[in-house]
């Protein structure tokens, strides 16, 4: 399944015209932006919960990640949650 996963994106970034270019093994900061989002997974999400089964992970997953795009501080725009700059523009 993986495999034809994987062919598909291929197929697709052929036909679009996009070259798919993966980070080479062992060098995470060729792709920062997820690195550092996952660590903040990981350390805000992952490693304050015990998961009584896959539904709660999936709830408490997604409640985290509202909270992340909508009310927690964001250096990259001045400290302020992105909703606050929403309702700015």
């Amino acid at each position: 399944m993986v495999a034809t996963l994987k062919q598909s994106l291929v197929d697709w970034g052929n036909e679009n015209q996009i070259t798919l270019m993966n980070i080479q093994p062992g060098k995470p900061t060729q792709d920062a932006y997820i690195e550092r989002f996952n660590r903040t997974v990981r350390h805000e999400w992952l490693d304050m919960h015990l998961f009584e089964s896959i539904e709660h992970a999936q709830y408490l997953a997604t409640e985290w990640l509202w909270t992340y795009k909508n009310e927690r501080p964001n250096s990259a725009i001045g400290g302020v949650p992105p909703r606050q700059l929403l309702k700015a523009a």
